[in-house]
């Protein structure tokens, strides 16, 4: 499948296609366009547009697009639900949400800067996904350990 947001990603729109490309679609190709001609390209490309007003992959009141992916793909995962909370207080400027959201925020804010390009920035930043994940998966079992 395609997929299709705003350029310059940052927290949720590298978050997203972390967890797509771990959970939904490991086949996943994500393009990164200009805000105004995203709905155009996903016309056009046949892609699933994610992280722009008014989709329903999306942000609706206080949850990002996260969120909505959890929702709508029926991930169920504890772990993942405590990691939605990270990047929802990262994305949403509620950086008080969680312990993790202000530390999210400065990693996702200055890989965005040294990155070449978006897809340069995803691969760079999957691998904190991979550790923030690993991390809440550690949290969980051990509430429930």
């Amino acid at each position: 499948m395609k997929w299709v947001t705003r350029e310059r990603a940052r927290v949720d729109r590298v978050a997203c296609p972390w967890l797509i490309s771990r959970f939904i679609d490991r086949e996943a190709v994500f393009l990164f366009v200009p805000a105004p001609q995203v709905m155009e390209v996903a016309r056009r490309e046949g892609a699933i547009p994610y992280d722009v007003p008014g989709v329903e992959l999306g942000h609706h009141g206080e949850r990002c697009s996260f969120d909505a992916f959890l929702a709508r793909y029926g991930l169920e995962d504890p772990a993942l639900h405590a990691l939605a909370s990270i990047v929802r207080g990262a994305d949403t400027d509620v950086l008080s949400l969680t312990p993790e959201s202000a530390g999210l925020y400065a990693l996702a804010t200055g890989f965005q800067a040294i990155a070449r390009d978006d897809h340069d920035n995803m691969s760079r930043q999957f691998p904190a996904y991979d550790a923030l994940y690993a991390y809440c998966r550690v949290r969980v079992e051990a509430r429930h350990g």
